[in-house]
């Protein structure tokens, strides 16, 4: 789940244009000083209590789907939602260390929701400069590896922010493959890129975002890696690499 509008061209003989009252610039301490940052923790751990709230059917514009789902979880019931709330909020404490305002689109993991919909209207009411959402994958045993879901084109509300999130998935990509040493994923996209346009939480974005699989956690190898809390910061730390390179 882009690169930021370009401000316009200021006459060459006119002043430089002195930062907005009570806003800093970017420092080397602080790098993503004056960016908004929107983390959306994949599902939520209240969800399998009210099957109603989460089953109920939104419009994703391609089609109509669950406000949400439980997301997956590891053989021995290590949860997604349980894995991305962690991430998540390591990953918050490093971009506002780095100079972001972040906002998340839960703010705990025992509630329910929100919609696919919802989570999509907090990035674009935040105008984030970038947003991801975190989740990791339920596949075969066997299969392996990470993946980023880019959005498509849709005649509809994300087209004009594809080719950024196209670029903001390729940095995060990037990053995440260098920083946590998973390969991959070897049952989906192609060189960890996966394109759709039947996922709410892309189709309705107005700014620049992703969707980051960080791997299988029905692979017992990458299982006992998400399962550790020192692995859980690697992830933090990559993705937060790949939004800053991203962002530059």
């Amino acid at each position: 789940m882009a690169a930021q509008p370009s401000a316009s061209a200021a006459s060459s003989s006119a002043p430089a244009a002195s930062p907005a009252a009570g806003s800093a610039a970017p420092t080397a301490d602080r790098p993503l000083e004056g960016r908004t940052i929107v983390i959306d923790p994949g599902h939520n751990g209240g969800n399998h209590k009210n099957p109603k709230a989460i089953n109920r059917q939104v419009n994703v514009l391609t089609q109509w789907k669950a406000c949400d789902t439980t997301g997956t979880s590891t053989n021995d019931g290590y949860s997604e939602a349980a894995f991305t709330w962690d991430v998540s909020q390591r990953l918050t404490k490093i971009l506002k260390t780095r100079g972001a305002t972040v906002k998340l689109t839960r703010a705990d993991n025992t509630g329910v929701g929100p919609c696919i919909t919802e989570r999509a209207a907090i990035g674009n009411k935040a105008k984030a400069d970038a947003a991801i959402s975190v989740h990791a994958d339920g596949s075969a045993a066997g299969n392996r590896g990470f993946h980023v879901i880019i959005p498509k084109k849709i005649n509809g509300p994300v087209d004009p922010v594809v080719n950024d999130s196209r670029r903001l998935g390729v940095a995060v990509r990037d990053a995440f493959r260098k920083g946590t040493g998973l390969p991959y994923s070897t049952y989906i996209g192609s060189k960890a890129l996966s394109f759709r346009n039947d996922l709410g939480g892309l189709n309705l974005s107005t700014v620049p975002k992703i969707f980051i699989e960080s791997g299988n956690m029905r692979n017992a190898g990458e299982a006992a890696k998400f399962k550790d809390a020192a692995f859980r910061q690697r992830i933090a730390q990559s993705l937060a690499d790949g939004l800053q390179n991203y962002l530059k």
